[in-house]
């Protein structure tokens, strides 16, 4: 069985507690194996069998997604790269795509390091097949088979990017974006999507443009969508929808925000909600 898709065909009837589904994808979609399990699996298909819409909206670019998305079936469209790309996964096609301008991009980073001293930094080159070039010092901590492109500092900015990834040695996380914010917030959006990934973006941009597009897309509105997720760059995205799910795993952030709780996504929390509001996923 797959994970379910958008069926933008679809016309719900009033009786449904939500149209749109919107989850993320690490941490929240996918358990610590990086897979959708068959529990969630069938109450995904379910609730769309009911007649809603499930889009996944991910800070992944749509390189670093698509293998994921064929793997578990997945085929409708998705929001990826922090709502840089709006992606259609059936077709491997990008429908939108928007970039980091590059000069902004480096006074930020000097700003950023005239604070901290240097930074260990990678770029997520734009489009469909866009590698992630890492700079010196650069280690990947999530989806350790994710590919990545090992350059010279100077070759970073070179080409068109979505976004920048940041590392320091002696900050955490939130710590480096709380620094990223203060002294560079003027010049990009600062988030942090994961351990060891805070993410420099195109000011404004967040997970709430992206869906918000791709809602538009599929004729729905955010007072119909709830939203799962589990770090601070799905904030926005809770705000933007109508009811928000955090995982017991979640950023203390999202956790402050959060409409509701669920289990941990290793203990299937999306299916556990999914399974409440419609029953037929039970």
């Amino acid at each position: 069985m797959s994970t379910a898709s958008h069926r933008p065909d679809v016309s719900p009837g009033g009786d449904l507690p939500y149209r749109l589904v919107a989850t993320d994808l690490d941490g929240t979609l996918l358990n610590s194996a990086e897979t959708v399990s068959e529990r969630t699996r069938a109450a995904l298909a379910a609730t769309v069998a009911a007649g809603a819409l499930h889009i996944i909206v991910t800070g992944r670019s749509a390189t670093w997604a698509r293998p994921v998305f064929d793997a578990i079936g997945y085929t409708g469209i998705a929001v990826c790269g922090q709502g840089a790309q709006v992606y259609h996964a059936g077709e491997h096609r990008l429908l939108t795509s928007l970039t980091l301008d590059r000069k902004l991009a480096a006074l930020a980073l000097g700003k950023i390091e005239a604070e901290v001293g240097p930074l260990a930094v990678a770029a997520n080159q734009d489009g469909l097949d866009g590698a992630v070039l890492a700079g010196p010092g650069y280690r990947l901590q999530i989806g350790s088979d994710l590919p990545i492109v090992r350059v010279d500092a100077a070759e970073l900015l070179g080409t068109p990017i979505s976004k920048l990834y940041i590392q320091h040695p002696d900050f955490d996380d939130d710590a480096l974006a709380q620094i990223a914010q203060q002294v560079a917030g003027d010049l990009v959006g600062v988030t942090v999507a994961g351990p060891g990934v805070v993410e420099l973006l195109p000011v404004g941009l967040s997970k709430a443009t992206g869906l918000a597009v791709a809602a538009n897309r599929l004729g729905v509105k955010s007072r119909q969508t709830i939203a799962f997720g589990d770090m601070p760059n799905d904030v926005p995205m809770f705000a933007w929808a109508a009811h928000g799910v955090a995982m017991a795993n979640a950023h203390e952030q999202l956790l402050a925000v959060a409409d509701e709780v669920t289990v941990s996504n290793d203990e299937d929390g999306v299916a556990l909600v999914l399974e409440r509001l419609f029953p037929a996923a039970g």
